[in-house]
């Protein structure tokens, strides 16, 4: 029997850490979640865990998700899902370099001129010769990464270029942008936090 996490109502990361623990403790696991980011977020843990991945049609606004882990992987081995750079010689690097973007304005002081140079900032980091690896999007700066924003174009053009980016979804759900986002991924704290401990370097305009 599958072991069943009741993950409904929990707010991020939790419903991905218990996905997590109960996948080092078992082959076959079943979460309940009521929302979607919560279920996106414990698919791209599960296929980075190497497991088979079922989802039964939402009920009632709740959304069954059941794993299994195929023989010879488990989440201890199998790559996680943030980014991991490797040297020439395939072992670990320092760590990537990570763009943290908390406001969609730059500086302190007047708005309009901050949201002039944010959106300065995220074209020239295209072009930056030891440019971002992964970019963060947290607090108002989601807003970034929602239609409408005058920086989309950038963003796509970046995650063309194999530039991660994550963008934080108790935020992207505290400013009703659900569904709304047009770039990157949207993710939790547990990967964010993963994420930016294992960076190399941190940038914060």
């Amino acid at each position: 029997m599958p072991e069943i996490i009741n993950a409904k109502g929990l707010a991020c990361p939790q419903p991905v850490i218990l996905t997590k623990k109960a996948l080092e403790a078992s082959d076959e696991v079943t979460v309940l979640v009521d929302n979607s980011t919560a279920l996106e977020n414990i698919k791209r843990l599960a296929s980075s865990a190497g497991c088979s991945i079922e989802v039964a049609g939402e009920t009632e606004g709740v959304f069954k998700i059941h794993l299994l882990k195929k023989p010879g992987i488990s989440p201890e081995t199998a790559a996680p899902p943030e980014y991991l750079p490797c040297d020439s010689n395939g072992k670990p690097a320092a760590g990537p370099t990570v763009f943290v973007i908390a406001s969609d304005t730059m500086g302190r002081g007047d708005d309009e001129l901050g949201r002039i140079l944010m959106k300065a900032f995220i074209h020239t980091a295209i072009d930056l010769e030891s440019g971002p690896e992964v970019m963060i999007f947290y607090n108002t700066g989601v807003k970034l990464a929602a239609e409408g924003s005058g920086v989309l174009d950038d963003l796509k053009n970046l995650e063309e270029k194999g530039v991660k980016v994550l963008v934080c979804g108790t935020c992207v759900n505290f400013f009703e942008l659900t569904g709304k986002v047009a770039a990157g991924i949207v993710s939790n704290m547990y990967d964010i936090a993963g994420t930016m401990s294992r960076a190399g370097r941190i940038v914060q305009p």
